[in-house]
């Protein structure tokens, strides 16, 4: 599995590109990608992303919440299922914007984590 690039940018011992210390926030950025990036935004890869700006204009209730976990949950197994497992996803509709907060599992040290991303 790839790693990121270390902040600021070092170099290791042996002469190489020092890895980020925190994949921790390597992994949350690329998820937060792919729920931010909608299908068609990438020339090389139009079926990228999850899709809920489609939704914006969308009424917010519970059955827009229900279709957005699914999405989130489909789009995070499709891009990036070798780096984690998708433990749950739980949106709320909330006035004019939706909660939404994703467990996942790492599989690289099974180590439990979660995103919480605000859409308005």
């Amino acid at each position: 599995m790839a790693t990121g690039f270390g902040f600021p940018f070092g170099v290791n011992p042996a002469g190489g590109i020092a890895p980020d210390p925190d994949d921790n926030t390597d992994l949350r950025g690329k998820i937060i990608q792919v729920l931010f990036t909608a299908p068609g935004e990438r020339v090389n890869q139009p079926e990228f992303g999850c899709g809920l700006f489609n939704l914006v204009f969308d009424p917010n209730n519970t059955i827009m919440a229900a279709a957005v976990e699914f999405s989130i949950g489909q789009a995070l197994t499709r891009w990036l299922g070798d780096e984690l497992v998708v433990g749950g996803v739980d949106v709320q509709a909330r006035e004019e914007s939706l909660v939404a907060e994703v467990a996942y599992v790492r599989r690289r040290d099974l180590s439990r984590q979660a995103v919480r991303v605000h859409f308005r």
